[in-house]
């Protein structure tokens, strides 16, 4: 005999599905042996709020947040076939260098609501709406109660929902401000290796995970999102583990 699922039975549904093991969630791995060990369900839960913001307001650091961010959706975008949006309230994307990381603009739907609040009601209605396979905020001010609701919601349509966190001010640290993410992250330009001929080479991050569920923090250097939105383990190092530039043993929550 079946049970009617109730309001309550179905909240308690909702939240055995937010915690359950990490055998029973979809995992979207980065593709780097290196990276995905550290994480503990062997890369990012899919149906999670993951959060990311630059090391510091340079652009270099700033355009690095963005396209490892970008790498992510590219990723999940070419393994289901669905389209990204991205919700911003500025106007200073450039889409050329996100189909660099693996993000064409065909598959990907611009909003750009009026401030941050809109923007994080945008956000929530497309989680509960499912239509796009992941999607990226950029947002200033998120309380906790949204990370919260952005939690839950990505959890049950099993949409990865991507934040970057941006400073208001040269002294803020976003990570240090509470959040219900599943994974929060610092993102940082260094330089690039030195070519044998004149020319740029691959970029080069230093990606920090400052927190994570079921795992501890960690920073590595490693190379920028291709044209498939991975990440790579530097070249001059790729013979054994990636370079390790600290290991964070504790975090904000």
């Amino acid at each position: 005999m079946s049970v009617p699922l109730t309001p309550a039975l179905a909240s308690i549904a909702t939240l055995r599905k937010i915690v359950a093991p990490a055998a029973e969630f979809r995992v979207l791995p980065f593709g780097v042996a290196a990276l995905d060990a550290l994480l503990g369900a062997g890369g990012l839960r899919a149906g999670a709020l993951h959060e990311a913001t630059a090391r510091s307001t340079s652009l270099a650091d700033d355009a690095a947040t963005t396209l490892f961010l970008a790498g992510i959706a590219a990723r999940e975008a070419s393994a289901t076939g669905g389209l990204v949006l991205w919700a911003s309230c500025r106007a200073d994307l450039y889409a050329p260098a996100l189909e660099q990381a693996g993000l064409p603009a065909a598959s990907v739907i611009y909003a750009q609501p009026r401030d941050d609040a809109a923007l994080l009601a945008v956000v929530e209605d497309a989680v509960r709406d499912g239509t796009p396979c992941a999607i990226v905020a950029e947002a200033a001010r998120v309380p906790m109660v949204a990370t919260r609701r952005f939690q839950l919601a990505a959890a049950e349509a099993e949409i990865p929902v991507l934040l970057l966190r941006r400073a208001r001010r040269r002294d803020q640290e976003p990570v240090a401000e509470p959040s219900a993410a599943w994974t929060r992250w610092r993102i940082g330009a260094v330089p690039s290796e030195r070519l044998s001929v004149a020319g740029v080479g691959r970029p080069r991050w230093s990606v920090e995970c400052v927190r994570q569920r079921g795992g501890e923090g960690f920073s590595l250097i490693m190379e920028g999102s291709d044209e498939t939105g991975r990440l790579a383990v530097p070249a001059v190092i790729g013979r054994g583990a990636a370079e390790t530039v600290g290991t964070v043993r504790s975090a904000a929550a």
